[in-house]
């Protein structure tokens, strides 16, 4: 298929993922609210999640999709099948060692990821034994990752994109019951969402696995062992560790200045939750399709392929990054009110996560770029350079955070977020064109000048609209007509916002849908 049907296939099933997902954290937030063991919950979730982007999505696909992606097109399948097998046990033994210590160490892991939890012995303890019910995640979500990579190599996205959604209805599943019984010991919650978390990577992995095997490419596992190729594979994967997760370490270092202040990390896991609705969409679908895709063309010489893929990838994540920013920014009150208001979740938890909100939308486009961006390092072998510009994004992260954090809260910490990935950004984008690999014209510039005025007046729309409906969107009003309401706004926020794209020309819509439904010859 072509880069917009896989874009479209692999974003419509991230879409229907994030759609079941806003239900569950709707759940969740009900059931938990905004309080310490929402806290604990959320520290235990992330941690496993920081490993799981950084052994598996981070280190294994940016450093193996190339590889595997350049011995199918050269050598065949037998041969990169062969390879993946090599690779994968390295994969399996540094995950089994490190589900290991973990376990063992977990208490000292937690003192080092939210040292503020110290102070209350009872969250700590409750977040040291969530984390230990929810580690074995990492495997699961890990290997998952790694079958779901061969099979996007092989143009094989369906299995992998909807994975995300078999995990969020098992999650579902137990929420359900839990919302309804509501059980006086909110630890107990907790306990069953850790559990459900736990069988929701396991159904994960079964659905990849199934699929694999359809596929005819399952990788043999052997005792690991060093050779050019593993050897290679670890040379890149190591540095790609950092980069390839950079918001994820980013996310990480907030975790550990937030946990300082009561309730400051349930905050920025909701607002986050939000943003990584376009964030997974978009950045997400575009990564995922685009690394493979430049592989292929790099792999076989085909440098001009290659760029004019790139500058298709970019133009499709501004197209649809540049407006979701804008929306997040104008009317993020009126979406947490109708996503979470409810239970435990109350008002002032819905002003605290709308203003998070903001400031991690500031930073949308930036963490979408940077997925359009590292690919172009990646596909060439490349993991050294985006690490350098990671470890500089990191430290500037380090340091708006220290100096945002007693004044913004919660709200600094996001803002350090959405600051350090614009720098990665900036040094991606600078080292790309001075070394050649890609460049603007003077006509794609101005189609993306178009689509930034498009987005800001589709955003302003929506803030006078929303501002009209303000008895509406009061706490506490009739929660269906909100969500009416909601709808129609962001429902004319799209129509504006395409409109202005077709008649400027940015983007003529019928020649998007033809391209969606082209494939490859």
């Amino acid at each position: 298929m072509s880069l917009y049907r896989n874009f479209l296939s692999v974003g419509g099933l991230t879409l229907l993922s994030r759609v079941a997902g806003f239900l569950r954290d709707a759940l969740m937030a009900a059931v938990l609210g905004i309080g310490p063991t929402a806290d604990a919950f959320n520290a235990a979730f992330r941690f496993p999640n920081l490993f799981r982007r950084l052994f598996a999505e981070g280190a294994f696909n940016t450093a193996f999709v190339p590889m595997f992606s350049t011995a199918l097109e050269t050598e065949g399948a037998e041969s990169a099948k062969a390879l993946a097998g090599r690779i994968m046990s390295w994969l399996v033994a540094a995950i089994l060692v490190v589900t290991v210590l973990a376990e063992i160490f977990m208490p000292q892991l937690m003192r080092l990821f939210v040292p503020g939890f110290a102070n209350d012995p009872q969250k700590f303890e409750l977040t040291v034994f969530l984390t230990r019910i929810m580690f074995p995640y990492l495997a699961c979500m890990s290997l998952m990752a790694a079958y779901g990579a061969i099979l996007n190599s092989l143009d094989r996205f369906f299995a992998a994109a909807f994975a995300p959604v078999l995990l969020n209805i098992v999650n579902i599943a137990v929420l359900v019951p839990l919302a309804i019984l509501t059980l006086e010991n909110p630890a107990d919650v907790a306990f069953w969402m850790a559990i459900a978390a736990l069988a929701g990577g396991v159904a994960q992995l079964a659905l990849v696995y199934l699929a694999i095997r359809r596929a005819g490419f399952v990788p043999r596992l052997s005792w690991p062992h060093f050779d050019s190729e593993v050897r290679r594979f670890w040379i890149l994967a190591i540095p790609a560790i950092i980069a390839g997760g950079i918001t994820q370490i980013n996310i990480f270092v907030g975790t550990v200045i937030a946990s300082g202040a009561d309730s400051a990390i349930a905050i920025i896991s909701n607002a986050d939750r939000l943003y990584q609705l376009p964030l997974g969409i978009i950045g997400i679908a575009i990564g995922t399709v685009l690394l493979p895709e430049l592989s292929r063309h790099l792999g076989a010489g085909r440098e001009a392929e290659a760029r004019a893929t790139q500058s298709q990838s970019l133009l499709l994540s501004m197209l649809f990054s540049l407006p979701a920013a804008a929306a997040l920014i104008a009317i993020p009150e009126p979406i947490v009110r109708v996503l979470f208001e409810r239970g435990a979740f109350d008002a002032n938890a819905t002003v605290q996560v709308a203003d998070t909100l903001i400031a991690f939308a500031v930073g949308l486009p930036a963490f979408v770029l940077i997925r359009v961006l590292q690919p172009g390092y990646f596909s060439r072998k490349d993991t050294k350079t985006p690490t350098i510009f990671a470890g500089i994004s990191v430290v500037v992260n380090i340091a708006a955070s220290l100096l945002l954090f007693p004044s913004l809260q919660h709200v600094g910490i996001a803002l350090a977020t959405s600051i350090s990935a614009w720098i990665n950004v900036a040094c991606l984008a600078f080292f790309l064109s001075r070394r050649g690999y890609f460049s603007l014209t003077r006509a794609e510039l101005a189609k993306h000048c178009l689509i930034l005025l498009a987005s800001l007046v589709m955003g302003v729309v929506l803030y006078l609209l929303a501002s009209r409906g303000h008895a509406v969107f009061a706490p506490g009003a009739f929660f269906p007509l909100q969500a009416l309401a909601l709808l129609a706004i962001c429902s004319f926020g799209v129509v504006l916002y395409f409109t202005l794209i077709h008649f400027s020309g940015v983007q003529p819509l019928g020649q998007l849908l033809r391209r969606l439904r082209r494939t490859k010859a």
